[in-house]
């Protein structure tokens, strides 16, 4: 088995803000040196991805993947449980950050890189429960229907139906979330470039503005805008090259002191918790650019938040809650969402790839450890129980509607 660091020690030095080239040269020449070094490639993917060159990073984890597609994890202690996730390749956001939510964990946690053929019997080892951490996207979609079958029939207990993560893109979640009292996800269409073209150019075009665009599967605000006018749509045309595009009606959701606030919250088993919130004078908020490092207010805030959820947050909301699980009906996703001026929880995104993670300076978020700590714990847990109680393949989630 190869040797790797792997996604959460790389994060850490990553968000440290540690010289990242030196170890990504010392990783290549590894994998020039000894070509089964498979976890040097996957380890120097990772980096290059923080560094900015997507491109690299996507053609070293091939090379990886053509080596190896099976990279374990193992505990510094007495294994508990022994954990296979199924994973696609492609970016970080591409999958469920397992390695964060298991760090020093007592899972010895297996991640396949699966593809759409079967898998080679001897590649897959002996694990107590299989968890599909493949995340929502155009790209991931042949991957999760192949894995279908196989999976309904799997020999240990399995977390996360496919059936319920293809219904978590955003014009098929909107559609689910729609009804339910105290919840708001903004109607969605998924249109092709001549469509949007066709709209902005229509003399008669009924355009609710203003309006969000972004390009299928882009996350992090990558390529997202509002537009207030036909002669805007036409120019996020001009300026993005995307054959299709997400469009939505934008719903102002600044507080009374003109700020906005977005708040991350995962649902493990059903039950939330708080993963951070964003708080920015811009509509478009995503925690590393929210400005919390810089403002004592801010990170007050969020403290507070935190400290609270269980009494305020989850409560005030905790029939949307709900009703998101039950439409949903997924054991572990996230939700980035925020609260309108009426009091409704307005639903962004749901996702289960979403990053969660506990490496943010302790010394400027010492109210963030125990909450992340409950996140690790409940979902831990959650693991332990499934597969200890559960059936195996998928029949824990079929009965539910796909």
């Amino acid at each position: 088995m190869p040797t790797h660091l792997g996604l959460a020690r790389l994060m850490r030095l990553a968000l440290s803000g540690a010289d990242l080239a030196p170890l990504g040269q010392s990783l290549l020449q590894r994998a020039t040196d000894d070509p089964s070094e498979s976890g040097a490639l996957l380890d120097a993917s990772i980096l290059f991805q923080f560094l900015g060159h997507p491109d690299m990073a996507m053609t070293l984890q091939g090379e990886a993947l053509k080596v190896r597609r099976l990279y374990r994890f193992p505990t510094t202690q007495p294994t508990r449980l022994r954990l296979l996730a199924l994973v696609a390749p492609g970016a970080i956001m591409a999958n469920v950050p397992l390695e964060c939510l298991l760090e020093d964990s007592d899972i010895e946690l297996n991640l396949y890189y699966a593809t759409i053929d079967d898998p080679n019997p001897e590649e897959i080892p002996e694990h107590d429960l299989l968890f599909v951490a493949i995340g929502e996207s155009d790209a991931n979609r042949p991957l999760l229907a192949a894995w279908l079958p196989r999976l309904i029939q799997w020999p240990r207990p399995v977390l996360n139906d496919p059936r319920r993560i293809e219904t978590m893109a955003r014009d098929a979640a909107c559609q689910l979330l729609q009804g339910p009292p105290g919840l708001i996800m903004p109607p969605t269409l998924r249109l092709g470039r001549r469509r949007v073209q066709a709209i902005a150019t229509s003399e008669r075009a009924d355009l609710e503005l203003p309006l969000i665009i972004r390009p299928i599967d882009s996350h992090a605000g990558h390529d997202l805008a509002k537009v207030e006018s036909p002669e805007e749509l036409l120019a996020v045309l001009d300026a993005v090259p995307s054959d299709e595009f997400y469009l939505s009606p934008f719903i102002d959701y600044r507080n009374p002191d003109g700020l906005y606030r977005k708040y991350r919250v995962i649902l493990v088993d059903g039950q939330p918790f708080a993963c951070h919130m964003g708080v920015s004078s811009h509509w478009m908020i995503h925690y590393l650019n929210a400005g919390m490092d810089e403002s004592p207010d801010k990170r007050a805030e969020e403290a507070d938040f935190m400290a609270t959820f269980d009494q305020s947050f989850a409560v005030r909301h905790g029939e949307a809650l709900a009703a998101i699980h039950g439409a949903i009906g997924l054991e572990y996703f996230g939700i980035d969402c925020a609260e309108t001026q009426d009091g409704r929880l307005l639903i962004f995104e749901v996702d289960p790839a979403m990053v969660v993670h506990a490496m943010d300076p302790v010394d400027l978020y010492p109210y963030k450890p125990p909450a992340m700590r409950r996140i690790f714990d409940a979902f831990r847990a959650m693991l332990i129980a499934t597969a200890e109680r559960h059936p195996p393949g998928l029949s824990r989630t079929s009965h539910r509607k796909a």
